[in-house]
């Protein structure tokens, strides 16, 4: 590998008039990342290449501002595509290796330039480098929370489909499976809506569910009998002889005022008023 050197170098126009060679070192230390940059781009737009290089800058010139910035943005980058994490940290310890053995040049070409600042140098390097780590995953950490939690609230919305027929039916239809947590979920938003929409008649379908744990269920009937203290019937369609088998088995039963029906169809022909 050659270097251009000139005596007037300082360290910062050593790294910049050898970045090509720097390169060539980064993707020679990184071998597991290295196969990765071009599938890197494709998902994210991250162009790791150029981003080692203005990272290095920032290292080398103690912009810790910008060096700070530049770590919130790549956390966000990270962690909007779901990159994986174990790239980023060998991508970085790779950064690390090439900067400390293009230092290790600088000191050869000036003769031991940096000897005597070496231990104020190594603190600043990797200090630098230390907190560029740990403003990214602060950053990558607390993106992806807010990831979460927006994801949550969406599936919240989309778990609880209440769907009006008309301005005083409505329509609960169930799809896939129920855990504690969606069926809290379900209390909250139904009899939420029971107050705000005035609903008089609730139908769930059920048809969607092939089957429901004891406590699922028994969050059900709770449900339904909530509904029931605040003035809305409900109408249970759909129910699948799996889901009949555990309410037979728990000894409970639906509130007398609970109307059963075989088919979401059959209730719409009931209840829907043209």
């Amino acid at each position: 590998m050659k270097f251009k050197f000139q005596e007037s170098y300082e360290l910062k126009q050593f790294f910049e008039n050898n970045i090509q060679s720097f390169e060539e070192r980064l993707l020679a230390e990184a071998v597991n990342v290295t196969d990765k940059i071009d599938e890197i781009l494709a998902i994210g737009n991250i162009d790791l290449v150029n981003n080692a290089k203005k990272l290095v800058t920032y290292i080398v010139d103690g912009k810790e501002k910008e060096l700070q910035l530049f770590a919130k943005q790549e956390g966000i980058a990270w962690s909007t595509h779901s990159i994986d994490l174990t790239f980023k940290l060998e991508w970085i310890q790779a950064i690390r290796r090439t900067v400390w053995y293009f230092i290790e040049k600088y000191n050869e070409f000036t003769n031991g330039k940096i000897v005597a600042d070496f231990f104020t140098l190594e603190k600043k390097i990797n200090n630098h480098i230390d907190e560029f780590l740990n403003s990214f995953f602060i950053s990558y950490s607390t993106y992806k929370d807010s990831l979460i939690k927006a994801h949550r609230k969406l599936v919240e919305n989309l778990s609880v489909p209440i769907i009006p027929i008309n301005s005083s039916v409505c329509i609960l239809p169930l799809i896939g499976s129920i855990d504690d947590y969606r069926a809290n979920i379900l209390e909250e938003k139904v009899l939420t809506e029971i107050g705000i929409s005035r609903i008089q008649t609730l139908i769930i379908d059920l048809s969607g569910i092939a089957d429901m744990e004891a406590n699922v269920i028994e969050h059900l009937l709770k449900i339904i009998h909530g509904a029931s203290m605040m003035g809305c019937n409900s109408v249970i369609t759909g129910l699948r002889k799996e889901v009949v088998r555990k309410v037979i088995h728990l000894g409970v039963s639906f509130d007398s005022k609970t109307e059963t029906l075989g088919t979401l169809q059959q209730a719409l022909n009931k209840y829907l008023v043209l």
